[in-house]
């Protein structure tokens, strides 16, 4: 008996490691991340748990720091703020490796027009920031190729 509740804490303990953590963020914090990239290409997807288009294509951004070194991955649930506890579930039951920061803002108007003038406010959105600064907004769901394609894009 003590060696089956040994084991099941062994199994919960290394659960509860292996886990993504949800970053809870202010849009300040969210911003710096975006003018300070160290990496080649850092990709911002924005998304939410009630968003089908957005839960498709999460996958995809969430295997692109396996598949590239040159690459970090944010993906930035912009749920309401009484979700949390639901986009830590989602995290966790998706097993999802990339960052995951939860943005924690009232109001959209206050911060879209700061990530991209061209953002109407849908999402799926993903922004792309270069090393150099440059940056490149899309506001639409990417397929894996689409994704593959705009990514060796803006590397190049």
């Amino acid at each position: 008996m003590m060696k089956r509740l040994a084991l099941a804490l062994c199994i919960i303990a290394s659960i509860q490691l292996s886990a993504q953590e949800v970053e809870v963020v202010k849009f300040a914090d969210l911003q710096k991340k975006m003018l300070y990239t160290d990496a080649p290409l850092t990709v911002f997807n924005f998304w939410a748990t009630w968003c089908g288009p957005c839960i498709k294509e999460l996958p995809h951004f969430d295997n692109l720091e396996n598949q590239n070194q040159n690459i970090k991955v944010y993906l930035v649930s912009i749920d309401f703020q009484s979700e949390l506890d639901r986009v830590k579930k989602f995290v966790a039951k998706k097993s999802l490796k990339s960052n995951v920061l939860f943005l924690d803002e009232k109001d959209p108007d206050d911060y879209m027009s700061k990530v991209s003038q061209d953002w109407s406010g849908a999402i799926p959105a993903t922004l792309f920031v270069t090393d150099l600064g440059k940056t490149y907004f899309h506001e639409k769901a990417f397929t894996k190729e689409e994704l593959e394609k705009t990514v060796e894009k803006y590397l190049n």
